[in-house]
């Protein structure tokens, strides 16, 4: 997760012009022979100019990735990707896909199921992979 951060950071900060991925997600991420991961599939990728913070743009990604903000169609910036990566680190550290189908029918986010889990009161660490067995430094960032 380490790895996939700084090669995002080098898309939003370190390129001439920056780079809006735009669908990051678990199947855009491809690890070489040594098991670096390697941002892919730049087909959705919008080019900044460096003077431009934010670009509009239309509504592109994946459901379940893709920050709730740019559903209301505002104007997209980087923290959109971090959204994304946050998303997939959340199914890292759940070892859940971010959006499931539920008996009814209906798709549950993960993002909700965690707010539900803490507006109730109960242990964040329920959130976990559970293969952890409570195996966990709560203080450790």
């Amino acid at each position: 997760m380490l790895g996939i951060a700084r090669r995002l950071s080098y898309l939003h900060e370190k390129c001439r012009d920056y780079i809006i991925h735009c669908d990051i997600k678990p199947e855009n991420i491809l690890l070489d022979a040594e098991l670096c991961p390697k941002v892919a599939d730049f087909g959705l990728a919008k080019l900044v100019e460096c003077d431009f913070i934010r670009v509009l743009t239309i509504l592109r990604g994946t459901r379940g990735y893709l920050a709730i903000k740019w559903i209301s169609g505002v104007a997209i910036t980087a923290k959109f990707d971090v959204y994304s990566y946050d998303m997939m680190l959340f199914e890292f550290i759940s070892r859940r896909r971010n959006s499931e189908q539920s008996k009814d029918g209906m798709v549950k986010l993960f993002p909700s199921f965690a707010a539900s889990v803490t507006v109730e009161g109960c242990d964040v660490l329920s959130l976990l992979d559970p293969t952890l067995d409570g195996n966990v430094d709560v203080k450790e960032r």
